[in-house]
């Protein structure tokens, strides 16, 4: 059986033609918000997903911060930040690592440079103290966005 892959974005959607990480994997899972993520991954089951793609601004208020503190200051205040994260799937999915469930490939693809080095941060911390590889990194999968 095929694993999935999931894509945490509320406005890109990756190209079908970008099989470059895993050629025998399915096409992409999109997911458009936290809870969106949590019901999906609580559906497949994370036993059965090899990947998970991280974007970290989910709607309007994440996307003023970034115009606003993190792209002139490179600061970022989650207090500003009404709706949910890709840093709030990024703990949840913790969570439920630490209940026990099977550790998958986690990668980010968001612009927002600074929410991403918290998201990595996150996960490679929680790999390192669990002696597993520090593998989350950043990249840049093509894309379209939605109108």
């Amino acid at each position: 059986m095929k694993k999935h892959r999931i894509y945490l974005d509320d406005m890109r959607t990756p190209k079908p033609s970008d099989i470059r990480w895993f050629v025998s994997t399915p096409e992409w899972t999109v997911v458009r918000s936290y809870k969106e993520f949590v019901a999906k991954i609580t559906e497949i089951g994370l036993e059965n997903i090899e990947l998970i793609s991280l974007d970290h601004d989910l709607g309007d208020s994440a996307i003023k911060e970034w115009h606003t503190n993190v792209y002139h200051n490179y600061t970022l205040n989650y207090d500003n930040i009404t709706e949910k994260t890709g840093m709030d799937c990024a703990k949840w999915l913790i969570e439920q690592w630490l209940d026990g469930a099977p550790v998958c490939k986690v990668m980010v693809h968001s612009a927002n440079a600074v929410g991403s080095a918290n998201m990595m941060g996150y996960i490679n911390n929680y790999k390192h103290v669990h002696r597993l590889e520090q593998d989350c990194t950043r990249w840049k999968p093509p894309h379209t966005i939605k109108k």
